[in-house]
């Protein structure tokens, strides 16, 4: 038995990590798409390091982009295994992955009259969005908790990672010459006190662990700050200087996260009177299918369910759907809120606010997640003075900010608090995945401090056997 880290690799997007038995049966962790990697992006979304066609199975922990993005492309290049995943990550699924086609066969279509003015060759779309809809076709969901046979060698269970609506971390049992081994894979682990959702779950003893590290070097600000950290953005962008305040989310977990918090401050009677924009048919879309898992949310949400029949909606509250609304919030003079995708402002609606925004001084521009830092949200994070946005170069003249509370990665302490259900000492190896390479590193030193002795951070493509 072997495993190969295909993506997510000493960077934190394109999460994939294949496993091949000794019978030559292999098994996907993840299809995550690379996002955010500059013009590495293309090349590294397009070349797998393995052949779809010999995949006989796909094992999903949740529907974020870089972990199910390149889902349709791996069925167009020749799988035709079942995909595993919950119940929710395949709502979630439906809707991001048709979402991405489309907006891929847009950019496709501008980079094409560029291209074409250039005398270049055309641009394919890395899939489609009737490719999307044929990969629907193979997903199988799984409930949390329960095991469940994959084959004769293989069995799954996922237990919640409280990272997003859905969220799995990944449990095998693996039978194989008479031996059994049990590998866990983390997924994304969420946060332990989320303000929406219930606490990462803790998972039987592995023999083998891959763990996420987004944030292994680091530690959020206080959750329960974060309305009066927006309370303070609105009141200095749209009260004090009259502009507007762009907030670039993901439609899954952040902009409800964001909602949830705008309610919270409604109820305590502190929200300003203004218009506050959802733009994004993605994430209205994607709201709509976290309200209809209310058994995941943690007790306090539960507790407000029973007189806020909606936690996520207030007054003042708007959701734009067509193109035409979209455009013509470029237009509004008046003090607002956009809430808009992608989180990174490296695709989606957002790009074309923040292009048409970031040259006033009045309005400000609000990272609230993780960027990877040749992104455009992670290039405007880093303090850049001029930035390139479809093509044209922008002087960066609206405020930046940031609120670190907003995440729905787990920082050190929560991400040592997921593995606090593990000896050590039982652990044969522990890979580091999904992390910028300095913070795996410094995470890497603390879980030897902790006593994992075998604690390795695999290079893209990189193969190990497992005893």
């Amino acid at each position: 038995m072997k495993i190969a880290f295909h993506g997510a690799a000493r960077t934190v997007t394109g999460s994939k990590h294949l496993l091949t038995l000794s019978n030559g049966k292999k098994y996907l962790l993840d299809c995550g798409m690379f996002q955010g990697m500059g013009q590495q992006t293309d090349v590294l979304n397009r070349n797998w390091g393995f052949t779809p066609a010999e995949v006989n199975f796909l094992i999903l922990s949740h529907a974020h982009i870089d972990h199910s993005g390149l889902i349709p492309k791996l069925v167009k290049d020749g799988f035709d295994g079942k995909i595993f995943c919950t119940p929710a990550t395949k709502e979630l699924s439906g809707v991001l992955l048709e979402d991405s086609a489309g907006i891929q066969e847009d950019e496709v279509k501008y980079a094409n009259k560029r291209r074409k003015a250039e005398g270049q060759p055309y641009l394919q779309p890395l899939y489609t969005e009737e490719d999307a809809k044929r990969a629907m076709d193979l997903f199988v969901t799984v409930e949390y908790g329960t095991w469940h046979t994959i084959d004769k060698n293989v069995q799954v269970m996922y237990t919640d990672a409280g990272h997003i609506i859905g969220s799995a971390a990944v449990h095998l049992k693996i039978n194989e010459n008479g031996k059994e081994t049990h590998l866990s894979f983390s997924g994304d682990v969420g946060r332990y006190r989320d303000v929406i959702l219930r606490s990462p779950e803790t998972f039987p003893q592995a023999d083998y662990i891959l763990i996420e590290s987004t944030y292994g070097n680091s530690l959020h600000d206080p959750a329960e700050t974060t309305p009066d950290m927006l309370l303070q953005w609105i009141e200095k962008t749209c009260l004090q200087k009259k502009g507007k305040l762009i907030i670039p989310a993901f439609s899954v977990g952040r902009t409800q996260e964001i909602l949830f918090a705008l309610n919270t401050l409604e109820e305590e009677r502190r929200l300003p009177d203004l218009d506050y924009y959802v733009d994004s048919p993605l994430s209205v879309a994607a709201t709509e299918i976290v309200k209809h898992y209310p058994q995941y949310f943690n007790k306090t949400i539960q507790k407000i369910l029973e007189t806020d029949n909606d936690p996520f909606a207030f007054k003042g509250l708007k959701y734009i759907k067509s193109v035409e609304e979209s455009k013509l919030l470029n237009y509004r003079d008046k003090p607002c809120v956009i809430i808009s995708a992608s989180g990174m402002a490296d695709a989606g609606r957002v790009k074309h606010h923040i292009s048409n925004s970031i040259e006033n001084s009045r309005n400000t521009i609000l990272l609230v997640g993780y960027c990877e830092p040749h992104s455009l949200g992670g290039r405007l994070m880093a303090g850049a003075k001029e930035v390139h946005i479809f093509g044209i170069l922008h002087e960066v003249h609206a405020e930046v900010g940031s609120i670190r509370s907003m995440s729905a990665h787990g920082d050190y302490e929560d991400l040592s608090q997921f593995l606090a259900c593990q000896d050590p000492k039982q652990v044969k190896a522990l890979f580091i995945v999904h992390g910028e390479y300095d913070v795996q590193q410094a995470f890497q030193e603390r879980l030897r401090k902790k006593g994992f002795h075998d604690v390795e951070i695999p290079a893209l493509h990189y193969e190990r056997g497992l005893s």
